[in-house]
Order: C-alpha cells, then structure tokens, then sequence
C-alpha cells in the first residue's frame, strides 16, 4: 500500500511539473508569400503546436457539443469574401492524441495582400472551467505587390492584431511589430504569448521533426507585454511560422455563463 501511494505521488507530481504549453488556432498554410494566384489549403487547428501535442475539438462546449466556426473570411484591398461554405471536417492527428479540425481550398485571386481570418465557437476548457475564443488571422500575399497588409479586417471580427511590419517579408533576425486590438481600439498593456511550429505538418498531421529543441520546459510559450498604446515587438531567431496570442484581448467576457477569454492571434511565417 505505502508503495502504491508513493507511486501515486510520484506520478502526480510528473503531471503537475509537466511543460504547460499554450493553446493556439492555427491558420496554417504553407507558404504566405506566392509568386501567381491559384489555389491554397487551409488547416485549421487548435492545438498546442510547439510540441506538435494535445489538439483539442474546435467549437467544443462543456457538454461536449460541438459547434460549427462563426467567422472564415478574406479581405482583399476593399472587398470581403465569406468562406465558411468552404470549410471542410478533418481529423487531425498531433503527436499525442487526435481532434476535431477544420481545412479549406481557397482560389487566390489577384496581386496584393488577401488577409485571411477565422473565428470558432468558444471551446470549454475543463482544467480552468472557462471558455476560450481565439479569433486569428494570417497575411498572404501575390505576385510582391503590397496593398492592405496594414489594415485591419474590423467587423465583424471582434478583436485582432493589426502588424506594423509587412508579415510575409519577414527574415529570420528581423524585429516584428504590431498593435492589439478590441473594437478598433488599442488594447493597453495587453499579454501575449508567442508560439513557433516547432515540427512538421504532413496532410492532417503532425509529423517528427523538431526544429529547435526545448531545454527548459519554463521558456516555452515565450511571453511578452504590449505597452499602453497596444503595441509590441519581437525579433525572431528562427525561420517558420511564428503566432502571436493576446490573451483576453476582448475584455471581461461570459459565455454560458462562465468566463470567456477571447483571443486575438496572428500568425507570421519567417524566412531564412
């Protein structure tokens, strides 16, 4: 019995010390600078991508009911285009377990900047008896014509970082720089954590391929501050996708009658 017990207190204390990285909506697609317009996939994944570990069910409530995204669109120049008819179910398979996902097809038309957004259901998370809401957004450009990289996509999106850096000409070294915002306005002093996408992402999964190794579960998600006026900045020491997530950037919210945070996420793809 003594050894049971002191196994049980040794098992929970590996779990409780274990690296508690970040919960992240992804965006990803392969390359955000294209040389010609055509047709682009989308996966969509909320998952915690620097270990390729635990992905959890999109839109997921606390009864395990999931529900379908609110928003998945493009603003390109002046124009938006709604894409939620487009969004197809996947499962996604991380190195530790699978979830419930989304992917899309998207035709690219036109040189210049098409700034790409989604926003899920909130998903109840148990461990903290909350609800997160991440409403993220990614930047991909065509044929190096710069146009409306640096405007923000507004409503109906509810909060979102606004870059003030060209987000798909980015070098590895380079300091990125951008604002948060709630409602057009600046979000003061708001917490962000950064995440990389630290392996390989092969049709729906993730596969092996660590690019930069964590040698202290502590360093990761890196955290940084915005200063009053919303604004932060970053400089990058590896080529990849980097995300930025201000949390609670929508302010003191409740869903189903629990704290809800929403998130405002931008994801950044670097090159060497």
């Amino acid at each position: 019995m003594k050894k049971f017990v002191l196994l049980l207190s040794l098992m929970l204390v590996f779990v409780l010390s274990a690296p508690a990285y970040a919960h992240f909506q992804t965006i990803y697609t392969p390359d955000s600078a294209l040389s010609k317009t055509g047709w682009i996939n989308f996966k969509l994944v909320f998952t915690h991508p620097w270990e390729a570990g635990h992905t959890m069910d999109i839109g997921k409530d606390e009864k395990g009911v999931n529900h379908p995204p609110v928003l998945f669109g493009e603003k390109f120049k002046e124009k938006t285009k709604n894409h939620l008819k487009a969004l197809k179910p996947i499962t996604f398979t991380s190195l530790s377990n699978k979830g419930k996902a989304y992917e899309a097809e998207i035709r690219v038309k036109g040189m210049g900047d098409h700034i790409f957004y989604f926003m899920p259901a909130p998903y109840y998370e148990g461990a903290e008896d909350m609800y997160i809401q991440q409403c993220v957004k990614t930047i991909i450009n065509v044929a190096g014509a710069p146009t409306n990289w640096a405007e923000p996509v507004g409503n109906p999106l509810p909060v979102e970082i606004v870059p003030l850096v060209k987000p798909y000409s980015v070098w590895k070294g380079m300091t990125f720089r951008g604002v948060v915002t709630c409602g057009g306005k600046p979000v003061p002093n708001a917490e962000i954590e950064v995440s990389y996408i630290n392996h390989n992402i092969k049709g729906n999964a993730f596969v092996v391929g660590e690019n930069m190794k964590i040698v202290q579960p502590n360093l990761v998600p890196i955290g940084i501050n915005a200063n009053v006026n919303g604004e932060f900045s970053f400089t990058f020491p590896k080529a990849g996708w980097w995300g930025f997530c201000a949390l609670g950037a929508g302010g003191n919210l409740k869903h189903n009658g629990k704290e809800l945070s929403q998130d405002a996420v931008i994801w950044v793809q670097v090159t060497e």
